[in-house]
């Protein structure tokens, strides 16, 4: 019993939670792309909501509570809604006989290496021994660092969700032939 109070009393716990929801996570993520129990992407789908789940324990653990129910309730819930109505409304056999077309590719191309630049851009310029604002499940300091230091990732982040709904739309409309 002393053990476990000593482990506790010393974070020792946050710890080993941390290393449990982060190889969740990344479990659940190479799932969701690398799915070797079915072909089905509902399965995929299921995956994509673990990993979500699990991103929301990493928040609990920065007692960013907020950001934890908004994960679960958003992204698990109604975001998951709408991607399996999507995929169950798609004709994947036919989706799956496409073409690659060359614009789709160099547009998908761009898309992802100016996300990873602006990745390293912002990796680059973290300070790793400056301390980072405390939120601690309060919506005004985090709407307020939302929309002062971080507008220009939120904006971007809008503008991919439009891109997806616009793609969603485009994928789900019938052919006229």
């Amino acid at each position: 019993m002393e053990a476990i109070n000593n482990l506790i009393s010393s974070g020792g716990v946050e710890d080993v939670l941390f290393y449990v929801f982060a190889a969740l996570t990344l479990l659940c993520a190479v799932l969701v792309i690398a799915n070797p129990f079915s072909r089905n992407p509902v399965t995929s789908a299921m995956f994509l909501v673990l990993t979500i789940i699990s991103m929301s324990g990493l928040f609990l653990l920065l007692h960013a509570f907020f950001l934890a129910a908004v994960q679960i309730l958003v992204y698990a819930g109604a975001v998951m809604v709408l991607f399996l109505f999507v995929i169950m409304l798609l004709d994947l056999k036919e989706e799956a006989r496409r073409k690659i077309k060359f614009f789709g590719l160099a547009a998908g191309l761009v898309s992802v290496g100016s996300i990873v630049a602006i990745f390293f851009k912002a990796l680059a310029s973290a300070k790793p021994g400056v301390a980072s604002p405390k939120l601690e499940g309060e919506t005004y300091a985090l709407g307020k660092l939302l929309f002062t230091q971080y507008t220009l990732p939120f904006e971007i982040v809008s503008v991919l969700l439009l891109v997806a709904m616009i793609g969603v739309i485009l994928l789900s409309k019938k052919k006229l032939e």
